[in-house]
């Protein structure tokens, strides 16, 4: 049974657990999801500062994996690249993944998430793959990003106020929710919206399943 490695890139296992429950839920049968989360670092990645560190922890941890591949599971994608140098095995960062599939057939798209110090990390990461041109705007929910993803309820509803701005003001065609944290808001936005509502960690999945052709 092919096993995936789905690192948590920030301190909190109680995201890792959740983050790990999707990804397997979404899974072909004959996949298991196992789950690490990052040694040290911070619970919540909010700033470029912490991203840095962040990819330090995931590549930290690089000796000891053993699977037959990894999804990185932080919107940045932090040591991703550095990993995919190091490792055999493929290696997917859900921010990566979300981005080709929101721009797939040419498709515009926005990103809807809660980190304004992130923004400048999330554009160059988009120009990396070639899909800034595509990129038509990332929009940001009010409030303090570690208030909001304390309360489901109330990220649920300023994820959804991004989103809306996203399509109406912003001609998105396509719409993700960047950040692994943000994984069940973006399950529960999916039959909101009649534009794709793209998730991150099951877009990594299946960027996965194919690359191990399973």
């Amino acid at each position: 049974m092919p096993t995936i490695l789905l690192i948590n890139s920030n301190t909190s296992a109680a995201t890792t657990v959740a983050m790990v429950a999707i990804a397997q839920a979404c899974a072909p049968t004959g996949i298991s999801i196992e789950g690490v989360t990052a040694p040290f670092g911070s619970p919540l990645i909010t700033n470029a500062a912490q991203l840095e560190c962040s990819a330090h922890a995931v590549i930290a941890l690089s000796p000891a994996m053993k699977a037959d591949g990894v999804i990185v599971s932080a919107f940045g994608d932090p040591g991703s690249d550095e990993l995919a140098s190091l490792l055999a095995c493929p290696v997917v960062g859900i921010g990566a993944a979300s981005m080709r599939a929101a721009a797939t057939n040419g498709r515009r798209f926005s990103i809807a998430t809660t980190t304004p110090d992130l923004v400048d990390s999330i554009r160059r990461r988009a120009a990396l793959l070639n899909l800034d041109q595509q990129l038509m705007s990332i929009r940001l929910t009010a409030g303090d990003p570690a208030f909001l993803t304390a309360d489901a309820v109330r990220l649920e509803a300023a994820l959804a106020d991004a989103v809306r701005l996203a399509i109406n003001e912003d001609g998105a065609q396509a719409v993700i929710i960047g950040g692994g944290p943000l994984a069940r808001a973006a399950r529960a936005l999916v039959p909101q919206f009649s534009v794709p509502i793209i998730e991150p960690i099951p877009a990594a999945v299946e960027a996965m399943v194919q690359a191990l052709g399973h």
